[in-house]
């Protein structure tokens, strides 16, 4: 930027300050100057410079500014300025790389690139799997990264094309070095990210691609299973299996449901070529506690591991439920059990109890407690109602023309105002208006779309929060944190008097949905993919501890990681024991992703893509001779430098300058 050599001419600036403004006039009184003789003082004194050090600095500044902004470069050839670079070695150690011997062949590629090392220039191991691993910090000795490499092992995770290329670009940044990448991998297609700028490299990053996998490796796999998390009752339960062949001929498979290392059932399947096909067990039955199962196929593939699929399995009683309801008011608690039991595996067993029976009953060993349109409650029931939800328990109150006549709701305490009626005839009835569809009550109840709502108890919200409303904006359902537990109000009843609800198909799944949620059973899965999460403790258990069993038997959670950690993330397969903060304890079984099992490799031209998005728009379309051709290289930097150190300098001096006069003053 020549144009700011302009910027050269403020040099006359310090000559100014050190030149003409030095001068100055001193008046003295004197009497008469009548008989003094006119003539010319002689300014030669003060054209003479004073503090010429001070002023050599400052035109330096002034200089050194200048340069700066004009940007000077100097031309060096592309082979000086690249003559040395950092190598990185980078091993896929993901679940597919189990795949026969191709870890092995990935280590051995890995060790003969190492001789790409010169003297002089510093190298690093990476192990990529569904995060980036450093094996080794960037040293010099080839020794030390043959032994990181002959440290890798084979994993369970998913390998992350997009985290390596991120990883890479954190590399470039921080090094200021050209990388030499040597990526060893069977190069999986399902291994990249969902949109192709996820692998931009930085810039003069030479990505060099060593693939271990052959053209055609045919693949057998257990692709799916699904089982029953629990099982109630002595009944044999419905196990349901996937096995698919990626890649393969027609091929006939052996698959068999194993229980606690014993084989309970084994049939035969026909897969046809690159396909798919479904086989079901009837035969799963255990005794209580819990038990590790898989599907198995046979004979083995050249990938052994995902020729099985865990799951965990427990056997347990169904959880009872206390269902309070006025006396000689029973149909409500009909339409609920009726629900309640059409669900095969739901887990719940209803006990129904009037109000003026249930003073004195012990409430803690049940899962949640319905009380159905009550008129009023016995003083003690409602305190051991209270204390029930406070310690953590759940509750669900269904309002009806009986508990119109209360002043609050129960234990929640939320003001009633009043009922809402409604004709049966015409457009008189009301309807779900507005309705939360993420709730897990509603999740599955399609926003009650369609029940007609005739009686509706009014409800002040207060603090609750609303869950679904009706088109005259009265609350239908609401919910409550009430101490540790919480508190669920339905408007309405449950006896297809007051609504239509228990004759539409969302009030099953209403119902099982809100029983799970309410018993503290939604959302806990006992088979999860590696890499997955696992929600260790909820709002009410804070500070209390937790304990992980791995599948050696390990505990990986420190003392202050039990007490305070929210969730684990496990990364290998096998079965976990988890024991929660409130004494229950799960078992959890953990697969690999099976997206690893597909081995069908990148495009080649997607990988030249990849590659070409290191090199930079000019040298990505080059040949060899030009990387020889000369490029500037800018010194604006270097000037910036100089101006910091002389303006150091130069207020150092100029200081010292000062005090001097001061004291001559």
């Amino acid at each position: 930027a020549p144009w700011f050599l302009a910027g050269l001419a403020v040099i006359g600036l310090p000559f100014w300050i050190h030149l003409l403004r030095q001068y100055r006039s001193t008046p003295h009184p004197f009497s008469s100057l009548m008989f003094f003789e006119r003539r010319t003082q002689s300014s030669i004194k003060h054209r003479r410079l004073r503090y010429l050090l001070l002023l050599s600095l400052r035109v330096a500044l002034l200089l050194l500014l200048a340069l700066a902004f004009a940007n000077p470069f100097v031309t060096r050839s592309a082979a000086s300025s690249s003559s040395r670079k950092m190598l990185l070695i980078a091993v896929d150690n993901s679940f597919s790389m189990r795949y026969g011997d191709h870890l092995a062949r990935a280590k051995r590629e890995a060790l003969n690139t190492v001789s790409n090392l010169n003297a002089g220039e510093r190298g690093q191991v990476l192990e990529v799997g569904s995060h980036i691993h450093m094996l080794t910090q960037p040293v010099e000795e080839a020794d030390q990264l043959k032994a990181a490499i002959q440290s890798i092992q084979p994993s369970d995770e998913r390998s992350s094309y997009g985290e390596l290329a991120r990883t890479l670009r954190t590399v470039a940044q921080s090094s200021r070095v050209p990388l030499e990448v040597h990526f060893v991998s069977d190069m999986q297609k399902s291994s990249l990210p969902p949109s192709f700028a996820d692998l931009r490299l930085g810039g003069d990053t030479n990505l060099i691609f060593h693939s271990v996998a052959d053209n055609r490796e045919p693949n057998w796999l257990v692709e799916s299973v699904t089982a029953p998390g629990k099982i109630y009752g002595p009944k044999k339960v419905q196990v349901q299996a996937v096995i698919a062949g990626i890649g393969t001929e027609p091929a006939k498979r052996t698959v068999s449901l194993v229980l606690d290392g014993r084989v309970l059932e084994s049939k035969s399947v026909d897969i046809p070529a690159g396909g798919r096909a479904s086989v079901e067990f009837l035969s799963l039955e255990s005794p209580y506690g819990f038990h590790k199962a898989e599907i198995r196929i046979e004979p083995a593939d050249s990938l052994p591991q995902d020729d099985r699929f865990p799951f965990a399995v427990e056997r347990a009683d169904p959880h009872p439920v206390l269902f309070l309801h006025a006396a000689g008011q029973q149909q409500g608690e009909l339409y609920y059990r009726s629900a309640l039991e059409s669900v095969t595996e739901a887990g719940f067993v209803l006990e129904p109890l009037a109000v003026d029976q249930a003073t004195n009953q012990s409430l803690s060993k049940y899962a949640f407690v319905v009380l159905s349109d009550v008129s009023a409650l016995p003083a003690g029931l409602e305190n051991s109602l209270r204390a029930y939800v406070n310690g953590g328990g759940s509750l669900l109150v269904a309002l009806g023309p009986l508990s119109a006549a209360l002043a609050h709701v129960p234990v929640s305490n939320e003001a009633i105002q009043g009922t809402s009626y409604s004709g049966r005839e015409g457009d008189r009835f009301q309807i779900v208006s507005t309705a939360d569809a993420e709730h897990p009550s509603l999740r599955r109840a399609n926003k009650l779309d369609g029940v007609q709502f005739y009686q509706v108890v009014r409800v002040d919200p207060g603090q609750s929060r609303v869950i679904a409303r009706l088109t005259n904006q009265v609350p239908l359902l609401l919910e409550k944190q009430v101490g540790e537990g919480r508190v669920m109000i339905f408007a309405s009843t449950f006896d297809n008097i007051a609504n239509d609800f228990p004759l539409h198909a969302s009030f099953v799944p209403f119902v099982e949905e809100t029983a799970q949620y309410l018993g503290g059973q939604q959302g806990r899965s006992t088979s999860v993919a590696v890499d997955s999460f696992i929600e260790l403790r909820s709002a009410k258990d804070q500070g209390a501890s937790v304990d992980v069993i791995d599948p050696d038997g390990h505990h990986p959670l420190s003392l202050k990681e039990a007490a305070t950690t929210q969730s684990f993330q496990v990364n290998r397969e096998g079965f976990y024991e988890i024991r929660r903060a409130n004494g229950r304890v799960e078992m959890v079984a953990v697969h690999a992703d099976r997206l690893e099992s597909d081995l069908t490799p990148v495009p080649q031209e997607t990988l030249e893509l990849w590659r070409n998005t290191g090199r930079g728009p000019e040298t990505a379309s080059a040949n060899s001779e030009a990387a020889s051709q000369p490029r500037p290289q800018s010194l604006w930097r270097y000037a910036l430098l100089l101006v910091l150190i002389v303006a150091i300098i130069e207020s150092v001096i100029a200081s010292r300058y000062l005090s001097v006069e001061k004291e001559a003053a």
